[in-house]
């Protein structure tokens, strides 16, 4: 089912505008057990929105925009991230990502289909300026757990922890 899912994806990013020309993205075969089947159409939907909501973050951060979060984040991670936005606005700092790749997992699917968890072994670069001053930059390998919830058009993420 996930095999497919990537096929789909990595189609799906060949006709996209330049989202996913950037990060690799691979989805591992998931082996979900439980009274709810995760069809190939959703699976697909939770990994687009999922790998869109890291351009609009990107967005966010370069731009120190939070409004730019609102499309693709709710709850907890949209309200810390916004919080992290306007500390570094603030300061008179950015932050700007370029992910790299992707290897994503999807762990969980609720029964009632509210959630779905993801588990995502990211690689980007991380760039902190000062009032246009770079004045750090790092490579950064990290493991994420995310929850997403769907919305009237779209899934969003609900969760966003870095392990």
């Amino acid at each position: 089912m996930l095999r497919s899912v990537l096929v789909l994806f990595t189609a799906f990013g060949a006709a996209s505008v330049g989202i996913l020309a950037q990060a690799a993205v691979h989805v591992e075969p998931s082996h979900l057990e439980g009274p709810r089947i995760l069809a190939d159409q959703t699976a697909t939907a939770v990994v687009k929105n999922y790998i869109e909501s890291w351009q609009s973050l990107k967005a966010a951060l370069e731009q120190n925009r939070p409004e730019l979060l609102d499309r693709d984040f709710v709850g907890t991670a949209k309200q810390k991230l916004a919080d992290t936005i306007r500390q570094q606005a603030k300061l008179g700092m950015k932050t700007s990502y370029q992910d790299r790749s992707h290897d994503i997992q999807i762990a969980f699917y609720s029964p009632e289909g509210l959630s779905v968890e993801l588990v995502d072994n990211v690689e980007y670069d991380m760039q902190v300026s000062d009032k246009d001053k770079v004045v750090a930059t790092q490579p950064v390998h990290a493991r994420y757990v995310v929850v997403m919830t769907p919305t009237e058009v779209r899934w969003r993420v609900r969760v966003l922890q870095a392990e």
